[in-house]
């Protein structure tokens, strides 16, 4: 019984550890979202070149996530944990000093090449450590803990900026990564032995990557992953014109849409936890894309019939994120398993992809849809129908066992 807790304590630290990182992405993007306005005013920008400080993270973020898996199969998971997150601080303390509009589009280009590093490489470590049903569960956990970062981020966010203004927020990420290296130094272990480490070779890498990316069961399972993630990621990234500008809601209610969004995909994690071991991967996918087809429909029908307003128009996000975070663990693991010996570089292949559509979406689908609420509800349907229409092809293909 005594060792059974301590497995569960140490269990739960991984997946506390693991959350972390992976989340350190997302909060570099939800902490500075209610300073647009001031950055914009500071700097002498427009709107739309502060939003590519947005597209520039995304982008290089999508590019570099390609990198670190391969980087962490030759070298380790933990000393490229490591050096990631002090690049990534001393890039956020480049932001805290930018003078020029310019400045801030390339230091978060520079915290994009190593942000993407903790999701990556937290995803090939729970492969590393654990298959089937336990990888399900511990994949869960990281899922419910990460969704604490979207949620608390632009809380804290708002209040530095209300009282500190938009420079605070860069100088709040820089504090924070340094503490989040101690905690890697001390605690994450190395889980990659040196007997299976990976060559960096080109023609290598290139064989590899070709036999990744040509994967009919990784491209499907990707693809369903990125889009359904995109379906509420589109209200993130429109987050200060849909609350703001549509809700009425201030710098400090950026709770409004976070609480709900995050609350539903810790719900949605957890039951997907509970359930991993009892009914298939497949089935848990399926009872995620009703809830997710549940949520969007009603998000459509309260855009046609009624004017935005709270707390309806966020509703549906609470709906839409359980769903998602059902799905996802499952998706994910499918896209990785076909890989055993290179999870590392097929982590970074997956993450390329969602993050790479991630700033197609920040670039072009969200600048185009969050003119009005209902713009932006028929965006999160056609988005799940598209990513519903990959996990279809994926199951009845049966790269998916049913």
């Amino acid at each position: 019984m005594g060792e059974h807790k301590k497995a569960r304590r140490e269990t739960r630290g991984i997946a506390i550890l693991l959350a972390s990182l992976s989340a350190l992405g997302p909060f570099s993007i939800d902490t500075y979202l209610p300073s647009f306005h001031e950055i914009a005013e500071k700097l002498n920008a427009t709107p739309l070149e502060v939003q590519q400080t947005l597209s520039a993270y995304l982008m290089s973020f999508a590019i570099m996530t390609l990198w670190h898996g391969a980087i962490s199969d030759r070298f380790g998971r933990r000393k490229v944990i490591l050096v990631a997150l002090g690049l990534f601080a001393l890039a956020s303390a480049g932001c805290t000093l930018a003078t020029r509009i310019e400045h801030l589009w390339f230091w978060r280009a520079m915290q994009g090449i190593t942000a993407g590093a903790g999701m990556v490489i937290s995803r090939a470590i729970v492969r590393d450590l654990y298959d089937g049903a336990a990888a399900q569960r511990l994949m869960s956990q990281i899922t419910m803990m990460f969704a604490l970062a979207p949620a608390i981020a632009p809380v804290i966010g708002g209040w530095l900026q209300t009282f500190f203004g938009w420079r605070s927020v860069f100088a709040f990420l820089v504090v924070s990564t340094a503490a989040l290296w101690l905690a890697c130094w001390k605690l994450l272990p190395e889980t990659l032995r040196p007997e299976k480490r990976q060559s960096l070779r080109p023609a290598y890498l290139g064989k590899t990557y070709w036999k990744v990316m040509t994967s009919p069961a990784f491209l499907l399972a990707s693809a369903a992953v990125s889009l359904n993630f995109a379906g509420f990621f589109l209200y993130v990234l429109s987050a200060p014109v849909f609350l703001m500008k549509h809700l009425g809601v201030p710098e400090t209610g950026f709770l409004w849409l976070f609480g709900p969004a995050m609350g539903g995909m810790m719900i949605g994690a957890g039951l997907s936890g509970r359930l991993a071991g009892k009914i298939s991967l497949s089935r848990t996918i399926a009872i995620g894309y009703a809830i997710m087809a549940t949520a969007a429909t009603f998000n459509l029908a309260l855009n046609l019939a009624f004017p935005p307003s709270l707390p309806w128009s966020v509703m549906p996000l609470f709906i839409y994120t359980m769903g998602m975070s059902m799905a996802m663990p499952c998706l994910t693991i499918f896209a990785l398993d076909p890989f055993p010996a290179q999870r590392g570089l097929a982590a970074s292949c997956q993450t390329f992809f969602q993050s790479g559509f991630n700033s197609i979406t920040a670039a072009l689908i969200a600048p185009a849809l969050w003119g009005s609420t209902l713009t932006m509800s028929f965006g999160m349907a056609g988005l799940l129908l598209t990513g519903g229409i990959a996990a279809t092809l994926h199951h009845r293909s049966r790269l998916l066992p049913r």
